[in-house]
């Protein structure tokens, strides 16, 4: 069977269909089965479902497949929402149940951490929920002009491909995002740049309270430009700018390239934590949480389980622009935030400046590269917060020894992989306990898995 498969890949010829019931689901969304002693991944398959499959990708230990018919449906598979799904690469789960997709998460969780980290926890927290549509405040967007069709398709990636998904709306944007997406195509395409406009940053922020538009959310694109603009293409934008009420920025070439164009006064984004009365200013390519509302509750849950206390002494590693520095700070506790791009170590500084929180300290320092000597020579705390991204903490948690222990470690992370490794670490090495960890669903109907743990010193 392997051996005429391969003859029939190195001639081109299209794999057979083949018959599976689903198993499970993978990191990445797609269904697993086993077929003659090798493991099928399937876009589009669900735990528990008889589907027909067609092999696109054919490797020695592996294979990747389309479903090309499901022959028993599971009945946790609902109509997709969005008329894109299949084709834009955007979402993988839209046609799993809403809960059931969460559940999904929380058992990947479950596994990485016993499989990768041998490490399992002692209470699984239930998983914290947000908006289910509607609720990317921040993307990028590709951008294609095709000469053939003269139009400009602008959305995120087919599935798989590097190919721009035709796509008029978004179900997961903001809604006053989404609509703008087919009026975005019919301005690009009169450009004269229309073919050196390859990518669009997008950024929400909260209304301005000092705006006249108050109720108006304050929408920023940043067009990454490859050529110079003509003065008809300026009229264009400004004009796009004033209908649609959006801010127009232009980067030419690396991120220090990226500044207004028009209109050069417009209200600065911010996003807010009413429960610990913060506001945080923010440029538009700079790191914040894509979904406003779910960072609420997950710095709530984060806050619970570090209970910080006046005059404890707290460090937030991987602080960025001080999204949890801050709420730990209004407890009292002294907080050294730490971060390794010295300008969300500036917008960190504003915000605690801005809003009169004390008690707090911010420097730049790459965490990747921490060892016990520079570890402890920032001094002993009581806890730590740290937020890492995808890479985990592997430097900072190996850097671990008696003189520089807290007593507490709150760990987010947006890789359940890296966070399984991290706990074996602390687990297995450091002498912690994993206390408890749980799913924050930050991105709804996408395979990506945001959790949060605790860790607690044995004595």
């Amino acid at each position: 069977m392997r051996k005429r498969r391969s003859k029939a890949q190195a001639e081109n010829i299209p794999a057979p269909i083949l018959t599976a019931v689903i198993e499970s689901l993978d990191q990445e969304g797609r269904g697993v089965t086993h077929y003659e002693g090798k493991t099928i991944f399937v876009d589009g398959a669900l735990p528990g479902e008889k589907v027909t499959f067609q092999s696109h990708r054919i490797k020695p230990s592996y294979e990747v497949a389309n479903v090309v018919e499901v022959l028993k449906q599971s009945n946790q598979r609902v109509t997709p929402k969005c008329p894109h799904f299949g084709l834009c690469g955007g979402c993988k789960l839209q046609h799993l149940d809403f809960a059931a997709q969460v559940a999904t998460k929380q058992r990947l969780l479950e596994s990485d951490l016993w499989h990768i980290g041998k490490v399992k926890a002692e209470n699984m927290l239930p998983p914290l929920y947000g908006p289910t549509w509607g609720y990317r405040h921040k993307a990028r967007l590709s951008v294609k002009y095709v000469e053939k069709k003269q139009r400009v398709l602008v959305g995120f990636n087919e599935k798989s491909t590097r190919f721009v998904a035709d796509m008029n709306s978004c179900e997961v944007l903001v809604p006053e995002v989404s609509v703008l997406i087919a009026p975005l195509q019919d301005l690009i395409v009169q450009l004269s740049i229309r073919d050196k406009l390859p990518q669009i940053e997008l950024a929400v922020g909260e209304p301005d309270a000092e705006s006249v538009q108050a109720v108006k959310s304050v929408i920023v694109l940043i067009l990454r430009i490859m050529g110079p603009l003509t003065a008809q293409d300026e009229v264009l934008l400004k004009a796009f700018a004033d209908d649609h009420g959006v801010q127009v920025w232009t980067q030419t070439k690396g991120p220090d390239t990226i500044k207004p164009f028009y209109p050069l006064n417009g209200s600065s984004l911010s996003y807010s934590l009413p429960e610990f009365d913060l506001k945080y200013p923010f440029k538009p390519n700079e790191f914040t949480q894509v979904n406003p509302q779910i960072n609420q509750v997950m710095i709530r849950r984060a806050m619970q389980l570090l209970s910080p206390k006046a005059g404890e002494k707290i460090a937030d590693f991987f602080c960025g622009i001080g999204n949890f520095t801050l709420p730990i700070a209004r407890s009292g506790a002294q907080v050294l935030g730490l971060e390794g791009l010295a300008n969300l170590v500036d917008r960190a500084n504003e915000s605690a400046q801005l809003n009169e929180v004390n008690h707090v300290k911010f420097g730049v320092a790459d965490l990747f590269k921490m060892t016990p000597e520079s570890l402890t020579s920032l001094g002993r705390f009581n806890k730590w917060l740290v937020d890492p991204p995808r890479d985990g903490a592997y430097e900072l948690v190996k850097s671990l020894d008696a003189n520089n222990q807290p007593e507490s470690i709150v760990y987010v992370s947006c890789n359940p992989a890296t966070l399984a490794r991290d706990a074996g670490v602390l687990v297995n090495e450091k002498g912690y306990q994993l206390k408890a960890a749980g799913v924050i669903n930050m991105f709804p109907h996408t395979s990506h898995v945001e959790s949060i743990a605790l860790f607690t010193l044995n004595h």
